[in-house]
């Protein structure tokens, strides 16, 4: 789609970093990573006494 979008064919024989790099086009699965950090380290931030903290202070039992 990015090639499409630039208007380059294959036999051009660009690299696909060179594609994005000129797209400016955000890898989604690397957005996505991203994203889902933020949001854990959001929800563990709130101290209204719900489960993020309690995961966090969590020990194992010893056996």
């Amino acid at each position: 789609m990015e090639r499409a979008m630039l208007g380059v064919s294959l036999r051009d024989q660009i690299r696909n970093m060179e594609i994005l790099r000129r797209n400016r086009v955000t890898d989604i699965a690397q957005r996505v990573a991203k994203l889902k950090w933020q949001w854990a380290g959001h929800i563990v931030r709130r101290k209204d006494g719900r489960w993020g903290p309690k995961v966090l202070e969590w020990q194992p039992r010893t056996g």
